[in-house]
C-alpha cells in the first residue's frame, strides 16, 4: 500500500510543477504569464506575468514578441492629472532581489495588430519571447484564462 502511494505522489509531482507555471533564464524568473480571454471585436490584448530577479545585479526587460502579434509594447498606467493612463515605456528595469509585477493597473505587455484570435479564447496558450538585457531570451507560454487570477497567486508560485 505504501509502495502505491509513493508511486501516486511521483507520479502527481510533475503535474504541480506544470501547474506552476514557472520559467527561468540566468537569475530571472518568470511565473504565472496569463492573458484574458479576448472579448469579441477587441483590437489588443494584454499579457501579466510576474518577473524576480534572483541576481546580484540590475537586468532590464527590453521588449517582447509573439507570433500572434505584429506588435508587442511594455506598458504601464500611471496617474495623470488625477486620471489613470496607460503608456509605453522603452523598458523595465528589475534590481537585484527585486520582483517586477505586470498585471492589471500595472506594467503589461499590450499586443497589436493581432494575427491568431484563435489562440485567445479561454484554455488556449501562446508563445511569447522576453528579451533581457543581460539574461537573454526566454519563451514563456501565456494561458489565456476567463477570469484574473487570483490576487498573488502567480507571487505564491514565485519560490
Amino acid at each position: 500500500m505504501l509502495n502505491r502511494l509513493i508511486l501516486l505522489a511521483a507520479l502527481l509531482l510533475p503535474v504541480g510543477f506544470a501547474h506552476a507555471h514557472q520559467y527561468k533564464v540566468g537569475d530571472i524568473e518568470i511565473a504565472h504569464p496569463w492573458s484574458q480571454e479576448l472579448p469579441p471585436n477587441a483590437p489588443t490584448v494584454a499579457a501579466y506575468f510576474v518577473i524576480h530577479n534572483n541576481g546580484n545585479t540590475a537586468d532590464r526587460l527590453l521588449s517582447v514578441d509573439s507570433p500572434i502579434a505584429g506588435k508587442a509594447e511594455l506598458h504601464e498606467h500611471v496617474m495623470q492629472g488625477g486620471l489613470m493612463k496607460m503608456q509605453p515605456v522603452p523598458a523595465v528595469d528589475i534590481a537585484p532581489g527585486a520582483t517586477a509585477t505586470f498585471a492589471p493597473m500595472a506594467y503589461h505587455v499590450m499586443l497589436l495588430e493581432l494575427k491568431d484570435r484563435s489562440l485567445l479564447s479561454d484554455g488556449k496558450r501562446f508563445a511569447m519571447t522576453l528579451h533581457f538585457e543581460k539574461a537573454g531570451d526566454v519563451t514563456v507560454e501565456v494561458a489565456v484564462q476567463k477570469n484574473a487570477p487570483d490576487g498573488d497567486k502567480a507571487q505564491m508560485h514565485m519560490h
